[in-house]
This record gives C-alpha cells, structure tokens and sequence, in this order.
C-alpha cells in the first residue's frame, strides 16, 4: 500500500471542502460512491466517513486519469489529486455540504477494487438484517450507521471530560472475575491452569467499584464492557457498555445532582440541546400509581385511575371480586378514543394480555355522557357517575379497565398506555423527558423460592428510617435507590451502597444467603466493609441505550459496531462456534451429546 501511494498525502477528508476551499490543489482518498457517464464526461461521488465529494473527470484536461476512471465501479478505492471549482450553474447540490464544489481531477489511481455489494449501501436499503450483520463491514459504510458510531464517540469523549473536570478517576476492573448472584446468569470461562474452575465475565463492576471506594479513591468511573446471559430484545445485547460511577461520602442527591450535570452535557454536546435542571423526582409508588410501570414516558398524560374503591361491593362481580380480595382496579382514558372499532379493542385485550391480564374491560363515553359497554348494565347510576368523575370521562372518550393483581394491573395498563400513545403518535421524538424514579422497595418475594429477593442488588441500602423494618416487615423496606428514566426507558440506575457489614449480613440473611455462602461468595468484599468503608453509593448508565435515543435508532444494534443477533450470535464471524477436541481437553471440558446429535 505505501508503494503504491507512493509520495501521495491526503490533504482533506471528503466532506471538508466547501467554496472557501476553490482554486486549491487537493488530494482525496476514499470509497466510490457511485460513478455516471455523461457521454465522455465522468462524474464520480468519492466518499469517506466525512460525506462526499464529487470527481469531474474531462478527457481534454486529462485523458489517462479519465481512462482510468472508465474502470471504476462502486465501492472501488480510489485516491485522486486534482483543483477545486465551482460547480457549473445550475448543477449546485444545496442537499449536501459539499454540493457547491468539484474537484477537476488531473491524476487518479485505483487502490484497489471491490466485488459488487451484496446490497446497495445507502440509508433506504431494504436488506434483511441478517444480511446486513453477516456483512457488517459493509453495512458499517452506511451513512447513517457511521453518523451513529461517530456521535457515540464523541459522547465517550464528553463524559471522560465531564467526570474528569469532577474530580474522577478512570479506573480498569478485572474482565475474568468470580460468579456472584446479581440477577441474571453470568457467562462462564473455563480455567486451563485450575482444571474445573471456571472465570465469570461481570455483570458489572459492582463489587470492585465498591472497594475502590474502600480503597480511598474517592471517585471513580469506567466505560465499560458487562455482559449477561439472559433473553434478549430490541434495547439488550448479551454485552453491552456502561458508563460506570462510585462515589464516596455523598448521599443520594450529590449523586443524581453530578449525573444530571453529566446527562446536560452529553445531550448540549450530542444534540446541542439545553436540559432544564434539575430533573423531576417522583417516588416509586407514586410513579406505579399513575403510570403503572417504573419507566414511564412522561412526554404525554394517559395517567391511570384507580377506581378501587368506587367498585367495592359493585355489581360486576369482576371488579368487586378483585376489589375485595385486595387486588387493583384501574382504568386509563383514552381521550377521544370512542371511534376505535371493535378490531382495535381485541387487538388491546389481546395485548393486555401478554402482561397478564385475563381481559381488558371498555366504556365508549356517549355525546350524552352515557356509557356504551357491554358492562354498563351492572353498575347503579351514583356508580356510573362517581367512575366517569374520577377517570375524568367526557364524551368522545374511551376508557378501559384491567382488575386483578396489583402486579398485573400496573404491569397490564402501564404497558397498554404506551402502546397507545404509540398508536396515537403521541410519542413526539424532537421530545426528552426525564424523572428520577426513587425509594423502589429493597427487596420482593419470590413466591417459587418462597424467599425474599434484592429488586436492584443485595448491596443497596436500605431507607435508615426503614432498617428497624428488616425483621418486622421485610416487604415494606424501602431502598436508597434511584433509576434515571428518558421517554420510558430506564437509562440508569444506582443506589447507596451498604457500608456497614453487619447490615450487608442481615441483608444477606434475608435473601436466604447462609453466612458459609456469604463468605463463600462475597468474602473479600465482607473482610473489606472492616476495615473503615465509607459511605458510597453509585450508577450505571446505559451507553446503547442512550445512543439509541439521542440516534433516534429502533434497534440497539444501530449503535454498536459489531452487535450480536437476538440469538446472542455474530452473523459475520459466526460466532460462538465449535471449538476442537485438543482445546476441550486442555480445559478439562468434555461435551455432553444430546438427543438427535449427530455427531
């Protein structure tokens, strides 16, 4: 390759060149976009990740560099010496940055070619996906994925300023650490040198963060790799990034303070947009009463109304019966909804559905206020009004009823309302809402364990006003937690952390870890909270997901350069794949053949 630039220097990316930029000799070097032949004049589009600039090739100025660009196909590289000018008028491109200038080229040599494509590489390609990860370093030319990639580094290179200007510290933690329980399954590396034991790869650097805190360090952060072996969806991958934090002697508002400062910066940096600080707080129980779900997206109303206490006794046995064994009746108005024909209402219950719901109760609000359901007959008419006031029914309205647990009555109709806000188009993209979501419980009860379970971590602490609660009543503990929402996706979560051992014993008591596990598992952190830990908490914040929002992507893999499938496998390097005989037995693993293997 140096010999066949030879004493070629690359003076400007592609998409520099602007009017300013006319009269003067360039030299270009990228991918051909693409390439017309007007009938002995021969334009070439030359891009690199910059954007584009058009070649005007004239065989009266220059007939061998012309010759040459007869060759020329798509995706060839090409390096090219030549003048900036003005384009002709009337041939000005105002769509693009450079659509005011060409370069007249006096030299062109092809760097090497390329197979034709196996899809055209612009943003309105309709290829499958698969198709395009199995070709990922094509698909990776794509504009839009480029601009996608590009954002995200400068938004990497805007939170290592911003924590540093505040006093952090980038520390690396260990990749090939312990299996702990943190919720879901760990990845697992085999050890070759201690037969049997195995590595985990971290679900974060939670335990380690945590004694960097007991190190003395004060405040540290990482962007870092996590991985999890669990189901995966549009926003997950099984390894994923996380702008990682601790801090010490802080309490919970020093910390959401600092990362809301951090969250500014990165969209005025990304975005050129200013976040009003500071943020909403609403706590959990308020967010779940209204919303139903602990990430609602704020940029529209659709709250929810419990109604339980209107149904009480009611005549519809299915309200009161949920009523009175302690369950939930809600109802969310659909304002202006009455026109949804009955195909849309089973297309809700059948949503509803997937969360739970054994059905989805209805009420078309009439001109004259009267309900038109098939359930207005069971109600008496003080009840009819007393429901319509409190769900603010008028006509031209539609309101709809989930009753039954508390869990799936949120869960149900908090996820019903964003599918209709979606459906509505009331999920504006030019909008970022953010709400701190607080105080979450500190533990929940795993009915098929038939234990209590850490909602975020067994390192979080509890309220200090909720500890003498730990033996009396677990369930109403109250967390220091804290999760960072945008537009109903949750983008952080953190906690202060517990520094006093014998609190992180009685916590481990109550998620029935035995002191022997305890130990087994988490004794270097226990030996570390004894010798002076100070009070810390954290965050994590999502990297992916905060791309894709400030992206406007669908999926995560539009943010992250060599994404895995939703069946945790790489199309382009087929991975994982089989590893041979000598390698198994080097790590004294043996493969168990199952059923129909033929092999």
């Amino acid at each position: 390759m140096n010999d066949m630039l030879g004493n070629w220097k690359r003076t400007h990316y592609c998409g520099e060149l602007r009017s300013e930029h006319i009269g003067q000799e360039v030299c270009l070097m990228g991918w051909a976009h693409r390439r017309r032949d007007h009938g002995g004049l021969i334009f070439i589009d030359l891009r690199d990740r910059t954007g584009i600039a058009q070649l005007a090739l004239d065989p009266d100025r220059d007939l061998q560099a012309h010759t040459k660009a007869e060759a020329v196909r798509n995706e060839f590289v090409i390096a090219i010496r030549g003048k900036v000018s003005r384009r002709p008028e009337g041939t000005i491109n105002t769509k693009m940055s450079t659509g005011e200038v060409e370069i007249e080229i006096s030299e062109l040599r092809i760097l090497n070619e390329a197979k034709t494509p196996p899809f055209m590489l612009n943003d309105f390609t309709d290829v499958a996906e698969n198709v395009r990860l199995k070709y990922r370093y094509l698909d990776l030319r794509r504009e839009s994925i480029q601009r996608n990639l590009m954002m995200r580094h400068k938004v990497a290179q805007t939170v290592r300023g911003y924590l540093s200007a505040n006093n952090f510290l980038e520390i690396e933690t260990p990749v090939l650490t312990k299996s702990t329980p943190e919720g879901a399954r760990d990845y697992l590396v085999p050890s070759r040198v201690h037969p049997g034991n195995f590595f985990a790869l971290p679900q974060s650097p939670q335990l380690f963060k945590q004694l960097l805190m007991v190190s003395g360090f004060d405040r540290y952060f990482q962007i870092v790799k996590c991985f999890r072996d669990e189901d995966l969806r549009a926003d997950r991958q099984p390894e994923f990034t996380q702008i990682d934090c601790e801090l010490s002697f802080v309490d919970r508002e020093d910390i959401m303070t600092i990362m809301e400062g951090l969250i500014a910066n990165i969209f005025k940096e990304a975005l050129g947009i200013e976040l009003t600080l500071p943020m909403p707080r609403m706590s959990y129980d308020e967010v779940l009463d209204r919303y139903g779900v602990d990430n609602p997206d704020l940029r529209f109303a659709l709250e929810l109304s419990n109604i339980t206490d209107l149904v009480k006794g009611c005549g519809f046995k299915v309200f009161a019966d949920a009523a009175e064994k302690g369950g939930l009746v809600k109802a969310l108005n659909v304002k202006g909804g009455a026109g949804f024909s009955r195909k849309e209402l089973d297309d809700l219950t059948n949503f509803a559905a997937i969360y739970g719901a054994k059905g989805l109760a209805w009420v078309k609000i009439q001109d004259d206020s009267s309900w038109q359901s098939p359930i207005a007959k069971f109600f008496t008419e003080p009840e009819l009004a007393a429901i319509s006031k409190k769900v603010d029914a008028a006509p031209g309205d539609l309101v709809l009823f989930v009753a039954d647990t508390a869990k799936i009555t949120n869960e149900a109709l908090g996820r019903l309302r964003g599918h209709i806000a979606q459906k509505l188009g009331l999920t504006d993209p030019n909008l970022y809402k953010f709400v701190w979501v607080t105080e979450f419980p500190l533990l929940e009860w795993d009915g098929e364990a038939k234990r209590h379970v850490a909602v975020h971590h067994p390192f979080t602490a509890p309220l200090d006003e909720d500890i003498a609660l730990l033996d009396a009543d677990p369930g109403k503990v109250r967390a220091k937690a804290y999760d960072l929402v945008l537009n109903g996706s949750e983008i952080g979560g953190g906690s202060i952390r517990i520094h006093d051992q014998s609190v992180q014993s009685r916590m481990f008591a109550l998620l029935g870890i035995e002191e022997e596990e305890a130990r087994q598992k988490f004794g270097f952190l226990l030996d570390a909270l004894e010798f002076g830990a100070p009070p810390h908490g954290g965050i994590a914040f999502g990297l992916d997901r905060i791309m894709m929002i400030l992206t406007g992507s669908d999926s995560i893999r539009d943010v992250i350069a060599f994404p895995k499938t939703q069946k945790a496998a790489c199309m382009m390097s087929e991975a994982p794949g089989v590893v041979d005989d000598k390698q198994l037995t080097e790590l004294s693993i043996r493969i168990r053949k199952t059923i129909g293997d033929k092999n």
